[in-house]
Order: C-alpha cells, then structure tokens, then sequence
C-alpha cells in the first residue's frame, strides 16, 4: 500500500516554468521557429496554465525583463490569475545591450555600472507590483583577453553593485546569484563559480543566496556535493533546472544524466528532515525553476516533460531507505550504501507518481493527455508560425 505521506511529500513538490521556453528559442547557430509558439507574455501565460493543469504542481511563471516588459502590471496579474498562474521569480537582463559588451555590474565605466544597477532595482519594483518573492540575477560578465581588465577591480565594482541592489530588497525577496564557470567571457568570468556566489551572498546579507543551474559545470563537477555544500551552510536558494551534454545546452532536466538529478534531490530531501533545524528551513524553501532553451522539440511537450523528470527524480528520492542507508555508511559498507541508492532509482515510481496526480486532480499521465488535449493544434492554428528568435537570445 503506498506510504500516503510519500504522496503527501510528493504533491508538495512546486516548480516554475519559464516564459522564454515558450516562445521561439534555439542555440547560437539557429532559431527553428515553431508554429504555435508563444509570441507575447500573455501567450506564455497561456502556456504555462496549460502545463500547470495538466501537472498540478506548476503554479508560478518567471518572467525576463524587458523580454516580458508590460505597461499595466495589475492587468497582467489578471490574465496569469485567469489562467491560473502567478507571477514568479523576475529575470533582469544585463547581457543584451551593446553598452554591456564589457560587462554590465563590473563594467569599467560607472556609468554603465549605474545603468545595470538601475535596470535590477526596476526589476525589484516590478516585484513588488506582482507579488513575486524573487529576484534571479545571472551576470555574463566577463574578459575575453588577459590585461583587458584589471580582475580585482572588477571584483570590487561588481561586489560594490550588488550591494547597492541589496539595499533596496524588502522583506519577503530573495535575491538569487548564479554563477557560471565559462561564457561568454572566453579568459575569466567575474561569477565562474558556487564558492564565489557563495562568498558574495554571505557578504550582502541573509537574503542572498546562490542559485545553481544544473548545465552551468564542467564536466565531472559533482553537483550534488555543491548542493550539499550549499545546503549545510543554508544559502541555497534554488535552481534552474536544465541538463547539458557538453556545457550549458540548456536541454531538458533529467534527459541526459537522470542519475545525477536523483542524487541532487536526494541530498535535498535528507536535508529537509535534518535535525538542524535552518539546514531543514533552507531546504524547504528551495525554488525549484526550469530554465531550458527548447530548440527542435515541441514547446509545451518539453515543458511537460521536463516537469515529470523532476517529479520522477523527487519521488525517487523519497525511497531511500534511510535507517538502512545511515546504518551502512557508519559501519563503512560501501557497496551497501551505494546498493541502497541504487535500489531506490531503479524504483518504478510511474504507479506512485499517477496515484498522487490522482489525488490533485489531474491526468495520471501529462504528457498524454496534452498530445490528446488539442491544445497544442488549436494554438498553432490560432498563432501561426511567429519570427524565428522571439522571446530568447540564444541565436
């Protein structure tokens, strides 16, 4: 009989969506436009109820500015509530203006410093209009050559930015820092990785904290340990959940290393029963967000699934058995501990996972039911085929 609080556990589960994976999105070589997909923000919002119906656990959306940039804020709460949504984390830019070729918050030029400062201090006033607890800050600050600029200096400017932002954060939002060990910058990036996002979030104040993109890491980086890491020093904010092959391929979650994201949610749910009761709080309010560029698969299939990827690993790692799995550590069994993992991902959680979509309402099986929904025949006749490169960068 299944455990009715592994279900409980595993219906508490929220993820984000993101606006820009539904509109027209793609790599730096090509933008495959899709018909169908999304061309405005409130198209997006369309999309993302779509997927929270279907799955029941997507019930906020990330917006990019000035990607999804509106005049009336108020009207467009009204459309996300209509198709029932919120609002979620919201994305400053500071990548794509030609005035940010050399950086944008450890730029050279403080005018161009005050500008980026400017732009994420906008964004924390469109927070507070929508409602949204999260400011989620990503930097492609960076050089290119050695001596194109001084690297302390670009420390110092971009930590004296965020600080300035910092200031103008009330209570209830978080700011999340994201770090990325390569690109665009080719010779250094002024955030490159988890332990100077780290030290950065810990000089501001407790509400920063890091934000960990599952493709921002070299090869044979062990996430999971940064997780960890991050967990057991409570400054773990959240992720934005994308998979990649070679670096930030932003594929979908779980589609090439399926085992690592069950070991990431592993750490996550021991942490949320830790005895140490800020390691728990810290776990348990971990935003989990979906950032992924959907290039040559469909825009709301991707989405979808990668939703039952994470449920799948989550649900995963609420097997664990762990009496069995401490008991084989502390008696330094190896082989048995990793057993215990092993047998716990090779779960089928498929009847686990319908029984608890069950209980919120919704189909047993998502991505079934959008392909039999019509939904996505229906926008693609009401919408056309919208410009190749709409709504994402990545071209």
């Amino acid at each position: 009989m299944t455990d009715p609080r592994v279900i409980e556990r595993i219906n508490r589960l929220r993820v984000e969506t993101p606006s820009w994976g539904y509109g027209n999105s793609g790599t730096r070589f090509k933008v495959f436009a899709q018909p169908g997909a999304a061309r405005s923000i409130e198209e997006k919002l369309a999309d993302a109820g779509m997927v929270n119906r279907l799955t029941g656990i997507c019930p906020t959306v990330a917006i990019h500015i000035p990607w999804d940039r509106v005049d009336d804020w108020e009207a467009l709460c009204k459309v996300a509530a209509g198709h029932g949504v919120k609002i979620g984390a919201i994305n400053p830019n500071l990548f794509q203006d030609d005035e940010y070729m050399l950086g944008s918050l450890a730029h050279p030029s403080d005018v161009i410093r005050r500008r980026a400062v400017d732009h994420v201090i906008d964004c924390i006033e469109i927070a507070k209009k929508v409602g949204s607890s999260i400011i989620s800050l990503w930097l492609a600050d960076g050089t290119n050559y050695p001596g194109q600029d001084d690297l302390r200096s670009r420390s110092r400017r971009l930590r004296e930015g965020l600080k300035l932002i910092y200031a103008e954060l009330p209570a209830g939002i978080r700011l999340l820092v994201e770090y990325k060990f390569f690109e665009p910058g080719f010779y250094s990036t002024d955030l490159p990785d988890w332990g100077t996002a780290y030290a950065i979030c810990r000089d501001l104040g407790p509400q920063a904290e890091v934000l960990v993109d599952t493709g921002h890491h070299a090869q044979g980086v062990n996430i999971e340990q940064i997780v960890a890491q991050l967990l057991d020093r409570a400054r773990l904010g959240g992720f934005h959940f994308n998979a990649r092959k070679y670096a930030d391929d932003d594929l979908i979650v779980g589609s090439t290393n399926p085992f690592e994201l069950f070991l990431i949610f592993n750490e996550l749910v021991a942490a949320e029963d830790e005895s140490d009761e800020k390691v728990a709080a810290t776990a348990r309010n971990v935003a989990y967000m979906i950032d992924q560029s959907h290039n040559i698969e469909p825009k709301l299939e991707a989405m979808v699934q990668s939703v039952v990827n994470i449920q799948t690993a989550h649900a995963k790692a609420l097997l664990v058995d762990r009496t069995r799995l401490h008991e084989a550590q502390a008696a330094g069994d190896v082989l048995e501990a990793n057993r215990v993992l092993l047998d716990a991902y090779e779960s089928d959680v498929r009847p686990l996972l319908a029984e608890a979509r069950k209980q919120l309402g919704v189909d047993p099986n998502p991505v079934a039911a959008l392909r039999n929904s019509g939904y996505v025949e229906r926008v693609a006749r009401e919408r056309g085929t919208a410009s190749a490169g709409s709504g994402y960068p990545g071209a």
